[in-house]
């Protein structure tokens, strides 16, 4: 069966149509597929790619004053929120090893350094308590960094002062409290040898009255026996001058 030429061309048309809206609906579900594996790919490699904060915040090696200095560098940092003074400037150097340290004075608790950066030919003077920097001045003019310097090294020595002066107090009250405690061993020891004393003395009181009384009953039974034996001895003469009575040469 034959069809009109004008049908015929409408059938093409629509099956040309047809084909090529399936071509394209595939090329931008291959390009879709292919845009989701790259950003996968990219994501996993950006994840890759990012370093360890933990550990390259432990690759870093530091003396234990540098870290404390560096520590509380940090807790200043946390607390302030935004930390880009010369302190901060002045710990970042001492965490990386990049200064010299030229002067440093204490007095009691408090201190004074001075510090010099070689690469920018920069001074620091700081004034600190106790690892802690209170004040840091930085200059490129070593005249006024060393007149800084000593005007720090002065105002520790005031600052120290009431500090040294109760370390003072404290050895002193110790010392005395030393002395008390010694003085009372010593106290309970005489006292201790003067009971012994007064016990024994009245041990001796006792053993006087004791042997006096003693001393005096035999007096009496000494003069009571001698009396005894005055009297026996004049029986005997009595007795015996009766007894040879008579005899040749009896007086």
């Amino acid at each position: 069966m034959k069809y009109p030429f004008v049908l015929r061309r409408a059938v093409l048309l629509a099956i040309t149509c047809a084909l090529m809206h399936g071509g394209i609906a595939q090329s931008a579900s291959t390009s879709a597929t292919g845009t989701g594996v790259a950003r996968a790919a990219a994501a996993k490699g950006e994840q890759a790619d990012t370093p360890d904060a933990s550990a390259e915040a432990g690759s870093s090696g530091m003396t234990d004053d540098a870290a404390s200095l560096a520590e509380n560098a940090n807790a200043h940092a946390d607390a302030s929120g935004s930390a880009q003074g010369d302190v901060s400037d002045l710990m970042q150097l001492i965490h990386d090893g990049g200064l010299v340290e030229m002067r440093t004075t204490y007095n009691g608790g408090y201190g004074a350094s001075l510090f010099f950066h070689a690469q920018s030919m920069t001074y620091y003077v700081a004034l600190f308590q106790d690892k802690h920097f209170w004040r840091v001045i930085r200059t490129s003019d070593q005249t006024r960094a060393e007149a800084i310097y000593a005007g720090f090294a002065r105002q520790t020595a005031q600052l120290a002062e009431v500090e040294i002066r109760r370390a003072q107090l404290q050895a002193q009250k110790a010392s005395i409290e030393r002395v008390i405690n010694e003085s009372q061993a010593r106290a309970q020891r005489l006292q201790a040898d003067i009971d012994v004393a007064r016990t024994q003395e009245a041990k001796v009181a006792d053993y006087q009255r004791q042997t006096q009384d003693e001393t005096l009953a035999l007096r009496d039974e000494k003069e009571k026996a001698q009396a005894q034996l005055h009297q026996l001895q004049q029986q005997v003469l009595q007795l015996q001058h009766q007894a040879e009575a008579g005899l040749p040469g009896n007086r």
